[in-house]
């Protein structure tokens, strides 16, 4: 091993021994003065609508802590699948209790250092009364993306198992969608998903699309205006400075010049996107018959959603 390689990963190790012993030293702390976490921010929407854009870009700001990656395994960790016999990924108010508050709060802190912070995963739209209730205090962040577009990029992302199945591999259910073409359930399970066991696959986007943005608007009501952000993801690419500065204050986090050049150039940054950032790419991609089969049945959310 040369000098240089043997130096880099000895820094490595150091590097990682430190922040575990930084996370040891923050759990101490807040042990001996345990607090709940301020008004934590929530990113919200539908699985492929852009709501890694948003989460990355709110994780820029020094204001607020984040873990930098998705966090569908640490909440699985206290509600497991299994323990709602595998029917859905949804929680509501009833299953949060001030014991897990400190719970989560805890874990948070340990891991970012902070009280506020942002957290974002697949399920989390299913979840907001659980979330509200966990968190009276969040604010939370629905991004909304028009039916074509996200209902294209869920088939696609369909066809990346191994990215968006990852979580499913115990499930209890043999998938056969697009005739047994796709057998590893992807995103997340509603209520009703076993009924799509076997559907083509744009039958599955359109129910999932229908499901988490369905739940999304069905708990806005009970949310406070002031702690309820919405955003259209279509306007990121028409203006995505102005769309974040938005979000930013909305949130109440200050938008200066750093953040400011961020989002000027933030679509030139590849969140996970499957090929060019742009408006309707469904209608000229290889899913369009698909998508204008399902779309009529769609309409009535889409109108909801603002579309």
């Amino acid at each position: 091993m040369r000098s240089r390689d043997f130096f880099e990963k000895v820094g490595k190790t150091l590097a990682f021994h430190a922040r575990r012993a930084q996370r040891r030293a923050r759990g101490l702390r807040w042990d001996l003065a345990p607090r709940a976490a301020v008004r934590p921010i929530i990113v919200i929407g539908c699985s492929r609508a852009g709501t890694t854009l948003v989460y990355k870009t709110l994780s820029e700001s020094h204001e607020i802590g984040s873990l930098q990656r998705e966090t569908h395994d640490y909440w699985a960790s206290l509600h497991p699948p299994a323990a709602k016999n595998w029917d859905t990924h949804a929680l509501d108010a009833g299953d949060a209790s001030a014991a897990e508050r400190a719970t989560v709060s805890r874990y948070f802190h340990t891991w970012t250092g902070r009280d506020r912070w942002v957290d974002k995963n697949n399920q989390n739209g299913l979840c907001v009364p659980y979330l509200h209730a966990l968190f009276p205090d969040a604010v939370f962040v629905f991004v909304k993306r028009s039916p074509g577009d996200n209902l294209n990029s869920l088939i696609e992302g369909w066809r990346k198992p191994d990215e968006f199945a990852t979580w499913s591999r115990e499930l209890p259910a043999e998938v056969a969608v697009e005739n047994g073409e796709l057998r590893e359930w992807c995103f997340f399970l509603a209520d009703g998903w076993r009924d799509y066991l076997n559907a083509a696959v744009e039958d599955v986007a359109a129910f999932q699309y229908a499901a988490i943005n369905g739940a999304i608007l069905d708990a806005r009501a009970a949310i406070p205006a002031a702690q309820w952000v919405e955003v259209f993801y279509e306007d990121f690419l028409r203006d995505p400075r102005a769309t974040f500065r938005g979000i930013f204050e909305a949130c109440s986090l200050a938008f200066d010049a750093r953040l400011e050049a961020h989002c000027a150039a933030v679509l030139d940054i590849p969140y996970n996107a499957f090929s060019e950032i742009r408006l309707d790419k469904w209608k000229d991609g290889r899913n369009r018959e698909r998508i204008e089969r399902v779309l009529p049945q769609l309409a009535p959310l889409a109108a909801r959603l603002g579309y």
